[in-house]
């Protein structure tokens, strides 16, 4: 399993609905969970700046990590990009092949 890490900014109609906001994270998760049954959550965060939410977590392929993306854009989300983390150890690794 490769480790992804999405970031998500949300719509700006859904960013003024925070009263609603749990129930959307758990349609959003429960939509993740049915469609890639293979992903596994590492962490959540809610964060201010350029996106709204950062997750972590574990996807076999592309495309699963895709799907996610795809997932949260069809949730509201008017940006969402999963980009491949690798560990800062396999970073050093990989730095001394240069």
């Amino acid at each position: 399993m490769q480790t992804y890490i999405l970031f998500t900014k949300l719509s700006t109609d859904l960013s003024y609905e925070m009263k609603n906001r749990e129930r959307q994270g758990r349609n959003w998760l429960g939509q993740v969970r049915e469609n890639c049954p293979e992903v596994k959550f590492l962490s959540h965060y809610a964060i201010l700046g350029e996106f709204d939410f950062i997750d972590i977590y574990e996807a076999p392929d592309p495309e699963t990590a895709a799907k996610v993306s795809m997932i949260s854009q069809a949730n509201g989300a008017i940006h969402a990009k999963s980009m491949i983390a690798i560990p800062y150890k396999r970073f050093l690794e990989l730095s001394k092949e240069m």
